[in-house]
């Protein structure tokens, strides 16, 4: 293990990211399943790139069966495009109906940007202070922890807006958020930029996934539409059903955005992305920019995407993810009756968590308590992360065919660690 982590910082340079304070060398998966180089097999509770398990079946034998007949770029005919953003398209709400294929979610955040300026003529947007949509140089200042220290003057374009936290600032109906969405419009036009989009996670998954009313985001998109802007729903994380409720997050926000974009688990470990949008928006930015993705939509990566909505559609995962996650709530929940260091338990669909709170009258985030769990937790044979703007929420977000089998293994080790580390044993 030494020898690899000195490897690839001879190789890829310092300061690339690992998971977890011993890092895990996996070498296999299968499922909701990887093993490591010793033959130590791991629970995966956090990969939503996996999106319908690790290897699956379907998915590599249209991956290799396209590849032994053709791949090729997007300048010459092919139906495989078209066949998917047919299927695609047909789980959107009207006027959604026309896409853009990329390589990553970063490059259909990128574009879904462009499309702003193209619709309004303006270039500020609007985004969460505690976001991450991307690293191409405009789509990472998004992020206020990703801003590189150079950046072509890009920041002047954009507003941070504070991120909705339902457990210290209650906002049942999204009033509170939307007047900080309304303030920053202001911001821009008042200083000669103009307002073009807001971008967000309808799940505000990196802000920890707070609790949400049906319809919290309309007051938000309100005001976007009042302002002549475009309302950009990242769903990379949050969209083909991990919800439960709705094969879209924004669906069960009950709005409809003018641009959706998506990524990670469109291919299932295939680098495809995209974005979709309507007729009037595609237009305008055709006519606006000279765009061209050499890899994007190519054969083998749209035989892959197909086979994601096969079976996605096929195992009834995204009804899957509704049971789970009701499960996954009452569990959390019998926990947070029994430890004091939970202060509030989150779920939507297959995403669920606890945020960790060092007492809970005062609300005081337990960030290096979160760290320390997911590190005990990795030790014990499972896979999690944290987010959230104090990294103090559990993140569990399992592939789709996760079941209730890997949930009880999932929750007995976390009671586990959290007993051991509580003193509760």
């Amino acid at each position: 293990m030494p020898d690899l982590i000195e490897r690839r910082r001879q190789l890829l340079g310092p300061n690339v990211s690992t998971f977890y304070a011993e890092p895990v060398h996996i070498v296999r998966g299968e499922g909701v399943w990887l093993w490591d180089a010793d033959g130590r097999r791991y629970l995966d509770c956090y990969n939503n790139v996996a999106h319908v398990g690790h290897a699956n079946p379907r998915v590599v034998e249209a991956l290799c069966n396209q590849a032994r007949t053709l791949n090729t770029h997007t300048r010459y005919l092919h139906e495989g495009i078209l066949d998917y953003v047919e299927r695609l398209t047909a789980t959107f709400d009207d006027p959604l109906s026309t896409a853009i294929l990329t390589c990553t979610g970063s490059e259909a955040n990128d574009i879904a940007l462009r499309m702003a300026e193209a619709m309004t003529g303006k270039r500020g947007i609007v985004a969460t202070d505690a976001t991450y949509h991307g690293n191409t140089t405009l789509v990472s200042h998004l992020s206020r922890s990703n801003v590189p220290e150079v950046g072509f003057g890009l920041g002047q374009y954009l507003r941070h807006v504070e991120a909705p936290d339902s457990y210290r600032i209650p906002d049942p109906d999204g009033q509170r958020f939307a007047g900080h969405v309304e303030r920053a419009i202001a911001e821009l036009d008042a200083a000669g930029i103009g307002f073009a989009a807001l971008i967000v996670c309808p799940l505000f998954l990196n802000e920890g996934f707070p609790a949400q009313n049906p319809g919290w985001l309309k007051p938000a998109a309100e005001a976007v539409r009042r302002a002549g802007g475009l309302l950009i729903c990242d769903e990379v994380q949050s969209g083909f059903g991990r919800c439960g409720s709705h094969f879209w997050a924004h669906q069960k926000q009950g709005v409809t955005p003018d641009v959706v974009t998506m990524g990670k688990p469109m291919g299932n470990g295939h680098p495809v992305a995209g974005l979709v949008t309507t007729p009037e928006i595609m237009a305008r930015f055709r006519r606006s920019f000279r765009y061209f993705n050499t890899f994007g939509g190519n054969p083998v990566s749209c035989a892959v995407a197909l086979a994601v909505l096969d079976e996605l559609q096929d195992r009834a995962l995204q009804a899957n993810a509704a049971h789970i996650g009701r499960l996954a709530h009452e569990r959390l929940s019998e926990l947070a009756r029994k430890y004091e260091v939970i202060g509030d338990v989150r779920q939507s669909g297959m995403v669920f968590g606890a945020e960790f709170v060092l007492d809970r009258t005062r609300k005081t985030p337990a960030s290096e308590f979160a760290d320390q769990v997911v590190n005990a937790m990795r030790q014990r044979g499972i896979l999690l992360s944290k987010l959230g703007r104090h990294k103090n929420t559990l993140k569990i977000r399992p592939p789709m065919p996760f079941g209730a089998v890997h949930l009880e293994l999932l929750m007995d080790t976390l009671d586990s660690v959290l007993a051991e580390m509580t003193g509760q044993q």
